[in-house]
């Protein structure tokens, strides 16, 4: 392997008692053991209300108990995955995405479970940490609602490219991931017909290839061993994104920049692949 594995800071994982976390967690130690990086579990307590009278209700101490008994379950589940693995783990206080949005800034990247909700239960369930983490996150952020398609051969990694910053550091970072796991690249910048216009579409098709020679450039020098192809589908960007990442190993993304409502920081096409995806999706901010 070659490239510019970035080194030294923690994997975060964000484990909900309240529902299944070992197919996330399994990626998580699976990616954490190759990259040599530390595993840290965390159960986010959240608040009953605002008032500090509710801290030591019943059923605030039942959550705490619950999260303390999960995080052990999966400390134990990780360290019997991958016994050479450092893994540790935290019970700490506040709302899930804050918490897991604060420790983002010094995590390699943060990895977390989806139930494939609707758009609206996604964005405003009162539990709910893919959107509003994947849009604040300081670093790249996976949602594991599917497992990966490790039984395609060859294996590849999908990254959608679209000539912006984010889709350029999303490009570094499939890079990296399709080297670590000796897979292919699959670089699809999606054209989707205008509507109300007369642009000749082999006009634009150049440009679109013309745009991925440029963006992918370079890149073999830092990764010789990663086979990269160049694909240029017509339709709209979610759904060719998505057929291309049915059997990928993962499908990786760039996420807008900061201000306003979460789920315009995180851009329709990250929104709709995060909801029809069937594989991990890894959205990555821009460096």
């Amino acid at each position: 392997m070659s490239g510019r594995t970035a080194e030294g800071r923690e994997l975060v994982v964000g484990i909900d008692p309240a529902r299944d976390w070992r197919l996330a967690l399994a990626w998580a130690a699976d990616e954490a053991h190759r990259r040599r990086l530390g595993l840290h579990l965390v159960v986010a307590v959240p608040a009953r209300d605002n008032t500090r009278h509710a801290e030591d209700t019943p059923h605030r101490t039942a959550l705490r108990q619950a999260g303390a008994q999960a995080l052990h379950e999966a400390l134990v589940w990780a360290r019997e995955r991958h016994p050479e693995l450092q893994v540790a783990g935290d019970v700490l206080e506040g709302p899930p995405a804050a918490v897991i949005g604060r420790l983002s800034g010094e995590a390699r990247m943060v990895v977390l479970g989806s139930r494939h909700l609707g758009r609206a239960a996604e964005v405003f369930s009162a539990g709910s940490l893919v959107v509003p983490v994947a849009a604040q996150a300081d670093c790249a952020v996976v949602v594991v609602g599917d497992a990966e398609h490790v039984s395609q051969q060859p294996p590849y990694v999908v990254v959608g490219i679209d000539g912006s910053e984010s889709s350029k550091a999303a490009l570094a970072f499939a890079y990296e991931e399709a080297d670590l796991r000796g897979a292919q690249l699959r670089a699809l910048s999606v054209f989707e017909p205008p509507v109300f216009t007369s642009q000749d579409e082999e006009v634009a098709l150049r440009a679109r290839r013309r745009l991925l020679a440029e963006t992918t450039a370079g890149w073999s020098a830092d990764y010789p061993d990663v086979t990269v192809r160049h694909e240029i589908p017509i339709g709209h960007p979610v759904e060719e994104l998505a057929k291309a990442a049915e059997h990928a190993l993962a499908v990786v993304v760039g996420r807008r920049g900061r201000g306003g409502y979460s789920g315009m920081r995180l851009g329709s096409v990250v929104h709709g692949l995060l909801h029809r995806a069937r594989c991990p999706v890894i959205t990555v901010p821009t460096a």
